[in-house]
């Protein structure tokens, strides 16, 4: 797999509305946040006052989150997942712990936006279990390191395309 496979994010139809739909908010709410700062502005001193620099800060955090979900939107497939011959972004893992076999997990392999749409737990590519899992096949077990420095292994059990 190819790390531009790995950074591909697979989107349903509905997932990707959703985002589009908030860009779309995102922008037209921009005359109003201009409007705030301006009507804040006119407050009198800047330098100590508050309403003024929380518009701002305001203002910093939608522009941010606009250009972050034009440039996700951008990258985004649409669709389902395509078929894998091993683990991938946007499929759906089922793994077990080595320390308790009988006790599966099941999640989506990709991007938190997908969570709003999905009941599954969702993991990121780029988490320390996601990058482990990554390429691995049915019966393939891996040892990834967690935030607590510890040694963890898993064992992919199954996995299929998330039809979202």
């Amino acid at each position: 797999m190819t790390s531009s496979e790995a950074s591909k994010t697979w989107l349903s139809q509905d997932a990707y509305d959703r985002l589009q739909a908030e860009l779309d908010e995102l922008i037209a709410a921009r005359p109003a946040v201009a409007a705030e700062i301006n009507a804040r502005r006119e407050e009198g001193d800047l330098r100590e006052n508050g309403g003024y620099h929380a518009a701002r800060e305001e203002q910093g955090k939608q522009e941010g989150r606009i250009l972050y979900l034009k440039e996700f939107l951008r990258k985004a497939e649409v669709g389902d997942a395509p078929s894998a011959d091993s683990v991938a972004p946007g499929t759906v893992v089922t793994i077990y712990f080595d320390e308790d076999k009988s006790d599966t997990e099941t999640f989506l392999l990709g991007s938190r936006e997908i969570a709003a749409t999905t009941d599954y737990t969702v993991y990121s590519p780029e988490s320390a279990l996601g990058k482990a899992i990554l390429g691995a096949g049915p019966g393939q077990t891996v040892t990834y390191t967690a935030p607590s420095g510890a040694d963890i292994k898993v064992t992919v059990v199954e996995f299929a395309p998330f039809g979202g």
